[in-house]
């Protein structure tokens, strides 16, 4: 296993309506990661990121800077730089924006792993 520098300012960022900007930064294509996939998310004003479930996955979101709500169970957190969440299979979340800052956020998505 080699190391791989990925400079996460350099890669280009895709926008999506109403939901922000994101960029994968840990794929097979980028570092051979052939069971992860992780991505930074940039949510402004307005924006919301609904984390849907994913079959056989579990996923972790960790809010890098900003200021946030989190919707779990129909019920809302205010978050802040520092907060995270971990969503099994067939759990789901949403992630507003608040705050003057932008809020930046790593998704992590794993699939289980079978037994060998």
């Amino acid at each position: 296993m080699s190391t791989t520098h990925i400079d996460t300012n350099a890669l280009q960022r895709t926008t999506l309506t109403g939901q922000g900007q994101f960029a994968e930064i840990l794929n097979n294509e980028l570092c051979g990661a052939e069971n992860v996939v992780g991505s930074l998310r940039w949510l402004d004003k307005g924006d919301r990121f609904a984390v849907a479930p994913q079959t056989g996955t579990h996923q972790l979101i960790y809010l890098m800077e900003g200021e946030g709500v989190i919707e779990l169970d129909k019920k809302s957190y205010d978050v802040k730089k520092g907060s995270g969440i971990y969503l099994g299979p067939s759990e789901t979340a949403s992630i507003s924006h608040k705050g003057s800052a932008k809020l930046k956020l790593f998704h992590l998505v794993v699939p289980k792993v079978a037994d060998r």
